[in-house]
């Protein structure tokens, strides 16, 4: 009898450890594949400068621009997360790197702006494709210690998405903007990397009961609801300094396009420490307490930023956007405990429609402001909102 229950229990630890491995090598694959995706999602606000003295363009149709990379990269990964939990297919993964890369680093074989209109769209839809499907496989994979798993996976995207001005800096200083497309190819080696490594999703992830469902949705809709409106200020002021940055900086501060791009991944990369730091922290205190932290921990470096000079007005920058995106991980996490069974689906609303419906109104009506007014008066208003996502977070429960 002993002896039979020595190997239940051996069998049990066994395929706990299958488990754990798989959880772990599903994450390092999804990490990998966050950077890459996020790297190209990065590139358009490094390739503005460029773009705008190639075609000669203002700063009204460079939001437009933006917005609509925002709109196909973001607002649409909602589309993505219903499709994701409801047909499990690893395609929505797998071609998305590939997908981003070719369109987004072909920028620089446009002959006109119009041409770059259909080509930002189509390199967003692989950003969005890969965002809901990864961020559930994830979450699916690790059943301990979740936010620190979904840190890693955030903030592997938010390094890449750091190093994005960087890298398409180096590319075009190097070759050209005309010669741009060479920087597809990691995009287009990760998605061959993925159709053979990538195993297909867990059965606890295609269950029917984890289709897509309204009505547990709808029962958590209070506090869904305040946690989408605190991703949607925090990333009013994430992705319109993502995409502004070096404008700002080469326009109105005299900084060299690539120095101005070495500043914007500096912020960038700090935020993506941060987002790791805050998974580490909601486990530990709790997510509304990392929110509260970030929101009035951020304000007074962003303001030191705008209003001071030199390398302390650069260290505001970098401080502001470390604490700034706490936030993360933890907003997703916390979403994902309240509609387990629609991890897609939340994820997207967390990570992507959030995002993207703040820069799709906001880095448009940024352009068009800063046309009008200047664009550090448009820029230092944004930062009232996180003011006013320190006291909506007091609504949240403890």
């Amino acid at each position: 009898m002993s002896s039979e229950a020595n190997v239940v229990e051996v069998s049990g630890r066994s395929a706990a450890e299958r488990a754990a491995r798989a959880g772990m090598a599903t994450l390092v694959l999804m990490s990998l594949g966050h950077f890459f995706v996020d790297l190209y999602s990065g590139a358009l606000g490094a390739l503005q400068p460029l773009l705008v003295d190639r075609f000669g363009t203002n700063l009204t149709q460079a939001g437009i621009l933006g917005g609509l990379l925002v709109f196909s990269s973001s607002v649409m990964q909602p589309v993505y997360g219903f499709l994701s939990d409801r047909y499990h297919t690893r395609m929505f993964t797998v071609l998305a790197p590939a997908t981003a890369g070719i369109f987004i680093s072909s920028l620089g074989l446009a002959p006109s702006y119009v041409w770059l209109l259909p080509m930002v769209v189509l390199g967003g839809t692989g950003i969005a494709s890969f965002h809901p499907q990864a961020s559930a496989r994830v979450a699916f994979g690790s059943t301990d210690r979740r936010g620190i798993a979904m840190a890693i996976f955030i903030s592997a995207g938010a390094l890449g998405y750091a190093l994005g001005p960087t890298f398409f800096s180096g590319i075009t200083g190097s070759l050209g903007l005309s010669r741009s497309y060479w920087a597809a190819v990691p995009g287009v080696v990760l998605t061959l990397l993925l159709f053979p490594l990538l195993p297909p999703a867990p059965s606890s992830m295609t269950h029917p009961r984890n289709r897509f469902d309204w009505k547990v949705l709808r029962a958590v809709r209070k506090p869904l609801t305040i946690l989408y409106v605190l991703v949607f200020i925090r990333s009013i002021i994430q992705i319109t300094f993502g995409q502004f940055l070096p404008l700002y900086l080469h326009l109105e501060k005299g900084f060299p396009v690539s120095r101005a791009n070495y500043a914007l991944s500096g912020y960038l990369a700090a935020g993506a420490l941060g987002g790791f730091l805050g998974g580490h922290l909601a486990d530990r205190f709790g997510g509304r307490t990392v929110i509260l932290l970030s929101m009035a921990g951020s304000l007074p470096f962003l303001a030191l930023f705008f209003f001071g000079s030199g390398w302390a007005s650069l260290l505001g920058l970098i401080l502001g956007g470390f604490i700034l995106l706490f936030t993360i991980p933890v907003n997703v996490v916390m979403a994902q405990e309240l509609a387990p069974t629609q991890a897609g689906t939340v994820s997207a609303l967390m990570m992507g429609f959030a995002w993207g419906t703040a820069g799709l109104i906001f880095i448009p009506l940024t352009g068009w402001a800063s046309d009008i007014f200047s664009m550090h008066n448009v820029l230092a208003s944004l930062l009232v909102f996180p003011v006013v996502g320190f006291f909506l977070t007091l609504k949240l429960k403890k």
